[in-house]
């Protein structure tokens, strides 16, 4: 099975309201063609999607590692589903193809690469909440994995904010969001630069 499909099939899990307009958004969006950066984990054609579902499932994991069998006694299945294949929404329509010259053997070659052009420049994870809400609402637990997914490397963080150990205590499942992510992007997915 591929992402997309793998996608839509654990996106089936979101039953509550505005589900479906935001399928629909994501399906009229470059979501499913996108890359997930311009040169780190999943750069490549496809590759939100891709992070998004290993997201998802590492996110899975990790919830039924730290709660048990009765895990769905501490967080839905469908809020499980809603903050691993949502929390990079903040992507969409933000990376546009374009192409560099680069030497290759004494050789100038034209080769294709993604530039940022984000037209909604408002943050990562807090835009993840605010395009997700425009569709349907979020529990407080929800936005608040999806606002911090980025951990101790969000903007915020880095200038002084405060704001994260607050809302790790307060919600353990946002924390385990952040492993989650960087377990993805660090462990299952990698870059030619650094292999």
């Amino acid at each position: 099975m591929d992402y997309i499909e793998e996608f839509r099939q654990t996106f089936d899990l979101i039953k509550r309201d505005g589900a479906k307009e935001l399928l629909d958004f994501l399906e009229t969006s470059d979501f499913f063609v996108c890359p997930a950066s311009t040169r780190y984990h999943s750069n490549h054609k496809g590759g939100l999607v891709e992070h998004s579902v290993k997201v998802y499932k590492r996110f899975l994991k990790l919830i039924q590692d730290e709660y048990g069998v009765d895990y769905t006694n501490k967080i839905s299945d469908e809020s499980i589903a809603i903050m691993g294949l949502l929390h990079d929404l903040c992507k969409v329509n933000v990376y546009k193809e374009d192409s560099r010259n680069v030497k290759v053997n004494g050789v100038w070659n034209s080769v294709p690469y993604y530039t940022v052009h984000d037209q909604l420049p408002y943050g990562h994870g807090e835009k993840s909440v605010y395009i997700i809400s425009g569709f349907m609402k979020l529990t407080r637990e929800e936005a608040m994995g999806i606002n911090w997914h980025m951990g101790f490397a969000d903007a915020r963080v880095m200038g002084g904010s405060y704001s994260l150990s607050p809302a790790y205590y307060s919600y353990p499942t946002a924390m385990l969001l952040h492993l989650a992510d960087m377990q993805a992007s660090f462990l299952d997915e990698s870059i030619d630069e650094f292999k």
